[in-house]
């Protein structure tokens, strides 16, 4: 299974659970949640997930350093500041919140299974091979860091 670490951006898991969410309420009946209620929590998880993302994305210009995940040795600084107070992967963490808000959408009780495999795969296959890495290229300060911050929230 090491063969899938790095090789498929998060950005593509995403979109490929969400299809595959879409694709599994086809057939399975909605929860017949009321309209305003599943459209007011999808904006919440989609506003809440914009929320990570934006200032996570800045902290990284501002570093200078790559925010390209599946060319994590090319990483440059370590950020912990803003958003990664928070988080140590505020941009899973937005991608994560953005899938919630398509299952709300999406009506279905299935589609939650989605978020859920994302969390998994990412996990298995994104972060803890970027935390080795990590943890190589900047030692103690990493560690301190892991310490202090939780890996989602």
């Amino acid at each position: 299974m090491a063969f899938f670490e790095h090789r498929i951006p998060p950005p593509v898991v995403a979109l490929v659970i969400a299809l595959l969410m879409w694709l599994s309420t086809r057939w399975l009946p909605g929860l017949g949640m009321p309209s305003a209620l599943r459209y007011g929590a999808a904006l919440v998880a989609a506003v809440a997930g914009v929320g990570f993302l934006l200032p996570a994305a800045g902290a990284f210009r501002r570093a200078g350093t790559t925010i390209n995940p599946v060319r994590i040795e090319k990483a440059s600084d370590l950020v912990t500041e803003g958003v990664y107070r928070l988080s140590r992967n505020p941009m899973y963490v937005s991608m994560t919140l953005a899938l919630v808000a398509w299952a709300l959408l999406l009506d279905s009780l299935v589609a939650f299974v989605g978020p859920v495999t994302f969390v998994a795969w990412i996990t298995r296959f994104q972060i803890i091979p970027e935390e080795r890495v990590l943890a190589a290229k900047f030692g103690e300060a990493y560690a301190a860091y892991c310490q202090r911050v939780r890996r989602w929230l």
